[in-house]
């Protein structure tokens, strides 16, 4: 197998995308987690080459992505548009490298899997192509609760409302929420038609509607009849992840004025009857989530109390009135960090323990 440590040393780690938003996260992550790792590359477009970023405590600078950086490299985490990640993780694979992308690109390929470790930490074991995907952020918000419910009851479908932050659009959907909040303080705007509109003008970035003040029934780009590229995400990834290609699937994506961290509401039917006490022990001892559910108390997830953190948090555990078989719910989670970084590195942790054991 390619990508075993060279001479039993600690693996050599590439970030690609290092500068980026999730980029950012990441290096914090590895500044935080276990040093498994020997040598870190970080690489990014020419134009960032040459900068310095801090990762272990260490200044390291920024290397342009290209076949030479690739050499010797054991493990490569992938942050970078889908067009580049599907340009160059064959490259860094070829080249040796175990890839871990966090792109698109290779999402919903047959020999590409799709892991989330609390979930089916199995599946990276088989990688025909060198190369495991990580989930979109929208997905990681919820399927590590979803699994464990899964695993105890069977799930059999699915209906899911997003509340996506804008941090899921990249540095300039946070750029483009921070100007308009800039342009709508202080202001008696959100009370007429049109008005937040008006002010705005044509500065909404990289969504079709004004966030501040607002909510954008929409994420993503067109697909067929009528839904979104992030619906079908959802929708799709859910099945590769669960090992369900048949799950129901319905899902709504809304992007609202938060900086980081995806919120949903979910309408999950199992294969039997199911409890509501039964759904929170299971919720409680779950790898990767916390229960934060008491109504009463005004205690259940937001995005501004679960920002920065790293699991999954769920509340308003509710059995569905009218269906004794499906659950609600409500989840959080950080869409840089578990919703991307985080399951990232984490997979990259399974990947370089396997190369330990087999080196």
């Amino acid at each position: 197998m390619t990508g075993l440590p060279r001479g039993g040393t600690k693996p050599t780690l590439a970030v690609v995308g290092a500068t980026g938003a999730v980029g950012s996260v990441m290096l914090q992550i590895l500044s935080q987690h276990a040093d498994i790792w020997g040598e870190i590359r970080l690489l990014a477009s020419p134009r960032s080459a040459g900068r310095k970023l801090a990762v272990r405590g260490e200044e390291v600078e920024v290397m342009a992505i290209s076949e030479e950086a690739f050499v010797g490299v054991d493990v490569a985490m992938f942050d970078v548009p889908d067009e580049v990640a599907a340009h160059w993780a064959p490259i860094a694979a070829a080249l040796g490298a175990i890839v871990v992308d966090n792109s698109g690109a290779f999402r919903m390929d047959p020999d590409v899997p799709l892991v989330v470790p609390e979930v089916n930490p199995h599946a990276a074991r088989v990688r025909p192509r060198g190369i495991i995907a990580n989930p979109n952020c929208t997905t990681l918000s919820m399927i590590v609760a979803l699994g464990a419910l899964h695993a105890e009851f069977g799930l059999r479908e699915l209906v899911v409302s997003s509340y996506q932050a804008v941090s899921g659009a990249g540095r300039a959907g946070i750029d483009t929420l921070r100007q308009q909040l800039s342009l709508v303080a202080g202001t008696e705007l959100g009370t007429k038609p049109g008005d937040v509109r008006r002010v705005v003008g044509d500065n909404t970035g990289p969504f079709p509607e004004p966030v501040a003040l607002n909510v954008v029934p929409w994420a993503g780009s067109p697909r067929e009849d009528g839904w979104s590229s992030e619906e079908m995400k959802v929708r799709d990834e859910s099945r590769k992840i669960l090992g369900l290609p048949q799950l129901r699937v319905a899902v709504t994506c809304v992007r609202v004025p938060v900086v980081t961290t995806h919120s949903l509401t979910v309408h999950a039917c199992f294969e039997g009857e199911v409890t509501v006490d039964r759904a929170r022990e299971i919720l409680a001892t779950a790898p990767g989530v916390v229960l934060f559910d008491n109504p009463e108390a005004g205690e259940f997830p937001t995005p501004a109390d679960v920002v920065g953190t790293d699991p999954t948090w769920v509340g308003r555990v509710r059995r569905a009135l009218d269906d004794p078989t499906a659950l609600e719910l409500f989840v959080c989670g950080d869409n840089l960090r578990k919703g991307a970084a985080l399951n990232t590195a984490q997979i990259a942790e399974l990947v370089a323990e396997e190369l330990g054991a087999t080196a």
